[in-house]
């Protein structure tokens, strides 16, 4: 996608192939800066920390961290516990767990003279992977935003509710939920996103806003408790959400406050959907409200906020009294119930194990 005007992933190799260099997400709105990782501690502390988000951009980064580890270390030894680190950094994305394995699978067998150069060689690989599977979401979704922009009038617009990022800056390119947002706009369909703030972080705000307005997508940010209302008075057409894991029963796990919308959707008629790139489904999952580890995350998120004052400098303010405790957490499940279709770079999937496996038999 594109940052003023150029061609730009989230995650790319260094020019000196020394290292990998991603965009520094906790710095965006207000600052593009890229920051450079060239070690195993590198990037696990830019999954832990956040500066990468997303389950496909943390699986691929976590990629490149066993690159960086078996540089270093290439042993036995070495390569358990670059896995194990890396592992221990986000427990609710299931992509973090699917890219270690599938590296580690493949190296593993290796002498370790030559295990770096297949894990770089396979990173590069899942990344390549990943902007095709997000390609592939896009086509699969633009059919529904065509359909609703055929039953309306000339000129009316199809709105499409997001909820956190799921756009190119979740992924290594492309995003998964905005990728038939994309594909609308680019083929000039009159699309028109309503962007949730999504609080604590505001990844909607800071993160889908950047993204939609460097690609001239027409959109408008909202506080997470306006969908309902929105929706009540026709003027959300369809939701469309990513997911971090998503089980083989179809349930959805994804940002705290998805739940919320799709209750909201299904009282009032309004299409849910969300874009589930095939790495994320667990098909070892299949009750998510009970099984799926939910991210608890430091109060200081909820209690405390960053923002640009009016002489352009940033500042974090404190939000809440001195001595209030605050919880945290980062994810919820939406059951399969409520989830109209799940978009895969196949096809859209019933969100029921039944359509899972048509969609995915093997």
């Amino acid at each position: 996608m594109n940052v003023s005007g150029r061609p730009t992933r989230t995650i790319w190799p260094s020019a000196d192939g020394a290292a990998v260099e991603i965009i520094d997400q906790t710095r965006l709105p207000h600052a593009f800066v890229t920051a450079r990782l060239g070690t195993l501690a590198d990037a696990a502390h830019a999954i832990r920390a956040m500066l990468v988000r997303g389950a496909p951009l943390i699986g691929a980064t976590a990629a490149w961290g066993l690159w960086l580890a078996l540089r270093a270390d290439a042993s036995d030894a070495g390569l358990a516990h670059a896995h194990a680190t890396l592992l221990a950094t986000r427990p609710t994305a299931i992509n973090l767990r699917w890219a270690l394995d599938r590296v580690r699978a493949h190296v593993a067998p290796l002498a370790p003279n030559v295990r770096a150069a297949t894990a770089r060689a396979l990173a590069v690989q899942i990344c390549d992977e990943d902007v095709a599977l997000n390609r592939g979401i896009g086509a699969a979704g633009l059919p529904l935003l065509r359909a609703i922009a055929a039953r309306k009038g000339p000129g009316e617009r199809v709105n499409v509710l997001t909820h956190c990022n799921a756009g190119w800056l979740a992924t290594v390119d492309v995003g998964t939920a905005t990728a038939p947002i994309y594909a609308a706009h680019d083929a000039g369909l009159p699309v028109h996103v309503w962007v949730d703030e999504t609080r604590p972080r505001n990844q909607g705000a800071s993160l889908t806003a950047w993204e939609l307005l460097n690609h001239g997508v027409p959109h408008t940010v909202i506080a997470d408790n306006a969908g309902g209302h929105l929706m009540q008075h026709g003027r959300v057409d369809l939701v469309i959400v990513g997911t971090d894991r998503t089980t083989a029963a179809g349930d959805v796990c994804n940002k705290i406050g998805t739940y919320l919308k799709a209750l909201a959707a299904r009282d009032n008629g309004v299409p849910f959907y969300a874009a589930v790139p095939s790495p994320s489904i667990d098909w070892t999952v299949r009750d998510g409200v009970r099984e799926i580890p939910i991210e608890e995350r430091s109060a200081r998120e909820v209690t405390h906020l960053a923002g640009r004052l009016s002489d352009g400098t940033v500042a974090e303010v404190e939000l809440t009294p001195v001595g209030s405790p605050a919880a945290n957490p980062a994810f919820d499940v939406t059951p399969a119930r409520l989830v109209t279709g799940l978009i895969t770079e196949r096809g859209i999937a019933e969100a029921t194990a039944e359509g899972l496996r048509r969609m995915f038999p093997s």
